[in-house]
């Protein structure tokens, strides 16, 4: 029960590595938020979490809804102990590609997600948040390695590592932790979204080979990394960075 009482809010809470944050959050006795577009994907989710989890649908993207988050919060549970920024990803209608290839719209929907949201979270959260609280960004490894079609997002995901120094020097007043969670492969819903049925396990394939941990990683690995850095076992920590890659980023399998 290392969160016993804490009031918490996952963002993107109701699928995937949020999801398994979520429950990692509720085993260990906290209570609060999970939110996400999708309304059915958040009833479901909350039925699985029981009654110490609310969910509010909203789109990290747009400020009105993040401060509708953070005050609905406030006013049901009180002020904020941890709040995980992690919704992020892929984003409906924008293309990957090479730098040759994507245009201006698909570069500010990926950034919008993935780094604009991150900034705004934290910003509009703030006021709802107790001193000495813990704020941990949902990073990715893609930070770290260049891999095809990825560079606006791993752009994106390399400047919330920047992020995470900043703005832990900016909340030094309020001994609040800004941390970074940075997962490789893990595996989520985002598969079959991205891929034909088909693809989906020779691509899984593909990846296991490539990490040293010789399986992929679950949302209930992320979810176990996240509870240490919002307790306080993580309190030494601050603007820094846990990789949770199954080795991928530090060790090459090359022979």
């Amino acid at each position: 029960m290392r969160l016993k009482d804490k009031v918490a809010v996952v963002t993107g809470g109701n699928s995937g590595i949020g999801f398994g944050i979520a429950e990692a959050f509720n085993r260990e006795g906290a209570k609060g938020v999970i939110t996400g577009r999708n309304q059915a994907n958040l009833d479901s989710s909350i039925a699985q979490l029981g009654a110490n989890f609310i969910g509010i649908a909203g789109d990290v993207t747009k400020l009105d809804d993040l401060e509708k988050t953070f005050k609905e919060t406030a006013e049901q549970f009180g002020k904020i102990d941890v709040l995980v920024v992690n919704a992020g990803g892929t984003v409906d209608g924008a293309q990957m590609g090479s730098v040759a290839d994507i245009g201006e719209e698909s570069y500010d929907l990926t950034m919008a997600l993935n780094l604009k949201s991150v900034y705004f979270t934290v910003n509009k959260a703030l006021p709802y948040m107790n001193d000495g609280a813990s704020i941990v960004l949902i990073g990715s490894s893609a930070a770290h390695r260049a891999a095809p079609g990825m560079s606006v997002y791993s752009a994106a995901k390399a400047a919330v590592i920047s992020f995470a120094r900043g703005f832990s020097l900016d909340l030094l007043h309020r001994k609040i932790r800004v941390n970074v969670l940075s997962p490789g492969t893990i595996d989520t819903p985002v598969f079959d979204k991205m891929l034909p049925a088909e693809h989906v396990d020779p691509v899984k394939q593909m990846w296991l080979r490539q990490i040293p941990a010789a399986r992929i990683g679950q949302p209930s690995d992320i979810g176990n990394a996240a509870v240490f850095l919002a307790s306080e076992e993580s309190s030494f920590l601050l603007g820094t960075e846990i990789l949770s890659d199954g080795g991928v980023t530090n060790i090459s399998l090359m022979q």
